[in-house]
């Protein structure tokens, strides 16, 4: 299976959201970001760019 991990960056720094992604959902403004054994999470941002080498998603703050 391929889980990602998703991360927030701000400026030069990078913060851990959530690991294990299985399912991102864009709605508006808001990423909705789904996991196995966590309950989904909405985070206002947008996406900046996905690795799939590395299983990363990177987020920017809105």
């Amino acid at each position: 299976m391929c889980q990602a991990r998703v991360v927030v960056k701000r400026g030069d720094q990078e913060e851990e959201l959530m690991r294990d992604v299985v399912a991102l959902e864009m709605q508006g403004e808001e990423i909705l970001l789904k996991a196995f054994f966590e309950e989904p999470r909405r985070v206002k941002g947008r996406l900046r760019e996905i690795d799939f080498l590395k299983h990363t998603v990177v987020l920017e703050e809105a």
